[in-house]
């Protein structure tokens, strides 16, 4: 059978690495599910969520005509909303002192005079 990007096939897991699980298609057909293309968000362990043996449903992403090989993906067939965490900012003072640049101003005039003695001493 010919297959083409964008087909949603059935295959069986042969074999699962630390980057991702082998699929058998059909006789002259297999694939590799990449560890990203698996779920969206982060995974530790590949095998917490494949197993050898088990029958999946998959999408072909990429061909490769010469080997017979495809890229495969269950991420683009599950209907999961991901929301990426962002980070909270960090600032080196807190928030709520508004002091902005008062301290700046306070500590000014002394460091002038410093310069100037440092200057007048040359």
């Amino acid at each position: 059978m010919t297959y083409k990007i964008g087909d949603i096939v059935t295959g069986v897991v042969t074999g699962i690495q630390p980057y991702g699980a082998f699929v058998l298609v059909d006789d002259e057909f297999q694939g590799l599910i990449h560890i990203s293309e698996v779920k969206s968000g982060y995974i530790k362990d590949i095998a917490e969520y494949l197993e050898i043996g088990q029958e999946i449903t998959v999408q072909i992403i990429d061909i490769d005509e010469y080997t017979k090989k495809c890229s495969l993906s269950l991420r683009s067939l599950s209907q999961e909303n991901y929301t990426r965490r962002y980070r909270k900012k960090h600032f080196f003072t807190h928030p709520h002192h508004e002091i902005g640049f008062q301290s700046l101003a306070d500590n000014m005039p002394a460091w002038i005079d410093e310069a100037m003695t440092r200057l007048s001493d040359k």
